[in-house]
């Protein structure tokens, strides 16, 4: 076990003024510069332990120094992100106001919700569907335009022809005066007429349906061959020819 510092030290000055003694010193003056040596060299010992038991403050002062400029860069960073952040969800916000301020079906309130806020979900559904109308609207225009232009293609070629017809009477004025009148046309379809009744009613009968259509199909087959048309049409024209002139 070891001896306490104390002991150790007397024993050591015992050592030395038996040694010095020997030699005739005064033992005295030896004893008294030697005492003040070990407390200078104890209060040396004492002070370097308390030394290293107490911490670097220079390094605590420079971590302190440091922890704030970490902080406040994490404090920025975090901050950087939160404004960016906002205005990521305020510019979907504005196109969502927007597309209620132009969509017409988000404007009309639906019954079914009540008064409440329309969803995200409803608003890009009646605005699909809203596009979807104005796709159809739009086809059905393209074909209403197709169908105008058509028609004043037509009307052009009909304003042409009549102009050409007003500039040919305009050369020859007299052209119309010999023109056959509405009613020699109408005598004409008149007879024709009369002749194809005559050989109908006597060819036809009208017991039942299927008979009367029988006798139908037979009577054109018969009376209206294009040689039998020629030859009633001549003699009509032969028969007003006379009566006119």
């Amino acid at each position: 076990m070891a001896e306490p510092p104390c002991a150790a030290a007397e024993d050591a000055w015992g050592k030395v003024d038996a040694a010095y003694g020997d030699n005739g010193l005064d033992s005295a003056l030896f004893m008294e510069n030697a005492r003040k040596s070990s407390i200078v060299s104890r209060a040396n010992s004492i002070g370097s332990t308390s030394a290293s038991s107490v911490p670097n403050t220079d390094d605590e002062d420079s971590d302190y120094h440091q922890e704030p400029y970490k902080e406040s860069y994490k404090d920025r960073r975090r901050r950087a992100h939160t404004q960016a952040e906002q205005k990521r969800r305020d510019a979907i916000k504005k196109g969502y106001d927007d597309l209620q301020a132009i969509v017409p079906t988000c404007e009309q309130q639906d019954f079914s919700i009540g008064s409440q806020k329309l969803s995200k979900a409803i608003v890009l559904q009646k605005t699909i569907d809203y596009i979807q109308f104005l796709h159809k609207e739009k086809k059905k225009q393209e074909e209403e335009l197709s169908t105008l232009r058509k028609d004043v293609m037509a009307l052009k070629i009909m304003k042409a022809n009549y102009e050409q017809i007003v500039k040919a009477h305009q050369d020859n004025p007299n052209e119309g005066k010999n023109q056959v009148s509405d009613e020699v046309k109408f005598n004409v379809f008149q007879g024709i007429m009369d002749s194809l009744f005559q050989s109908f009613n006597a060819s036809i009968s009208v017991t039942s349906f299927q008979e009367l259509s029988a006798c139908v199909f037979s009577w054109i087959e018969e009376h209206c061959k294009p040689q039998t048309l020629q030859d009633i049409v001549i003699g009509v024209l032969h028969q007003l020819k006379s009566q006119l002139y």
